[in-house]
């Protein structure tokens, strides 16, 4: 059986990314994406979407794919997929997995994902912000 998909939301808004910290950490990742495993059916973008909602409370719209790679902390294909926020306020929406959900500016980025951001999503996140 084939190893799950990941989708990661990169949800900007109002200059800020949205990121979660795991309540679980997996080795160094602490603070990440919202993301998780693409359902039987389900396509990346909607599964997305949907991680966006279950953790951490937020609606958007995905909008394409960034790009994919094997995550090298945890060995699995990431999908990150650009969302538009459209509402909600951030909050740990899945507190078994979740702890807590919060805005931060790109600049933020580098000391919360100590591992560094996939550079596809630095060039996304460099580029003009989304409402």
């Amino acid at each position: 059986m084939a190893e799950p998909v990941i989708a990661g939301a990169v949800v900007q808004h109002e200059g800020k990314v949205l990121l979660i910290r795991r309540r679980v950490p997996e080795r160094d990742l602490v603070w990440q994406f919202p993301a998780g495993k693409v359902d039987a059916g389900e396509t990346v973008l909607a599964a997305a979407a949907r991680e966006a909602l279950e953790e951490a409370g937020v609606v958007v719209e995905p909008l394409s794919v960034i790009g994919e790679r094997l995550h090298p902390v945890t060995g699995r294909r990431v999908v990150y997929v650009s969302c538009l926020w459209l509402s909600g306020v951030e909050c740990a929406a899945s507190p078994r997995e979740v702890a807590e959900a919060a805005w931060v500016s790109v600049d933020e980025l580098a000391e919360r994902i100590p591992g560094g951001v996939y550079p596809p999503v630095w060039e996304y996140l460099a580029g003009p912000a989304l409402p």
